[in-house]
């Protein structure tokens, strides 16, 4: 199952990110060095673990800043996704002859891919650990990993990649703001192929994006009891 998750950050920053977690207790181990960046990882509520990771490429995708965390230390996006396997070698070959990446690295049972489509958010880490057991669902847990496409002439085409080697592969599914598949790779994790289009501007303006509880219609009925059991975000 896929089990970390790395969030790029700028050069320099992990100190104040190890400050900051000590200061809000945090779980977290001191930053150490893979493929040449230095990362940080740490664990959500939930036991989720997550990465910040100095990236080699400068990242100039803009941040998200706040009155304490400011733009020379601040999360740009995501930088890689972990998945850890029994084996690797049909995982691996999905991404290289489905999706087009290419291993660039190796250290030790950890295999790095990556993507030239895209500038940010292209590396997949393959670890092979070959008595591990299986994972489950769960708190703590990624349900799956989604790839993004342009539009549904090219979700459709990998769809047809996919069927066409032997795998189970969802009809096109509407999420009122992306069109999706879904399957699972050889190595039991549930992948996604999703759509830009139509986008998250076709419900509100991009002023009021990501103020308002968005339902789809077959939810909306039922709101109130939604907004009761959500947890305050602040």
């Amino acid at each position: 199952m896929a089990t970390e998750i790395g969030y790029s950050v700028p050069k320099g920053s992990l100190d104040f990110w190890v400050d900051r977690f000590e200061k809000h207790n945090v779980i977290y181990n001191k930053p150490a060095e893979r493929f040449g960046e230095r990362y940080l990882t740490f664990l959500d509520p939930d036991g989720l673990k997550l990465e910040l990771i100095e990236t080699n490429i400068t990242d100039t995708r803009k941040p998200w800043e706040t009155g304490e965390v400011k733009a020379d230390v601040a999360t740009r996006g995501f930088h890689n996704v972990t998945i850890t396997l029994n084996t690797i070698s049909g995982t691996a070959a999905i991404l290289t002859e489905i999706f087009g990446y290419k291993l660039i690295a190796q250290d030790v049972n950890r295999y790095r891919y990556a993507t030239d489509a895209v500038g940010n958010a292209a590396i997949v880490d393959l670890v092979e650990l070959k008595d591990e057991k299986r994972g489950h669902v769960a708190n703590g847990t990624v349900h799956h990993v989604a790839f993004r496409v342009k539009d549904d002439e090219t979700l459709m085409h990998f769809r047809q990649k996919v069927a066409e080697r032997g795998l189970n592969i969802t009809p096109q599914i509407d999420r009122n703001y992306f069109h999706s598949l879904y399957f699972r790779e050889p190595g039991g994790v549930l992948f996604e192929i999703a759509t830009d289009n139509p986008g998250f501007l076709i419900d509100e303006t991009l002023e009021e994006l990501g103020k308002n509880l968005k339902l789809p219609a077959q939810y909306e009925s039922r709101r109130d009891d939604i907004e009761a059991h959500l947890v305050p975000i602040n």
